[in-house]
């Protein structure tokens, strides 16, 4: 057995919030939504990337990591996606492990990394 990917579920508090935000600041597309009757969970992707979108209500552990993490080729793309959105965010930043990374942080909080290897530019 071996395993091919992984796919970060991150909670949102708000389903229709976090949809605007994954759609049209970092342009991910929806693949399928389901709820019954209102939609609270959806999977979203770009390009070869996914994330997954619950609807919580709820205590969690606090955490101020990355809930995420994504490698990206063109991370100068993603910057001007930002930029024009006028999305905030932290860096760039080149690392000591070899990746330029921007993190980014959602509407609910939740800590997204993008990342380019320091070799493919």
């Amino acid at each position: 057995m071996s395993l091919t990917s992984s796919v970060p579920v991150l909670r949102v508090s708000n389903y229709a919030r976090a949809r605007a935000f994954w759609e049209g600041v970092l342009g991910f597309d929806v693949v399928d939504e389901a709820g019954d009757p209102v939609v609270g969970f959806g999977i979203y992707r770009r390009d070869r990337a996914q994330v997954f979108l619950t609807a919580w209500d709820g205590p969690e552990a606090s955490y101020d990591g990355w809930r995420a993490y994504f490698h990206t080729d063109d991370l100068n793309a993603l910057i001007s996606r930002l930029d024009d959105a006028g999305q905030a965010y932290h860096g760039p930043e080149d690392t000591v492990y070899g990746m330029r990374e921007v993190s980014v942080v959602d509407p609910d909080g939740n800590r997204v990394c993008f990342g380019e290897d320091l070799g493919d530019g």
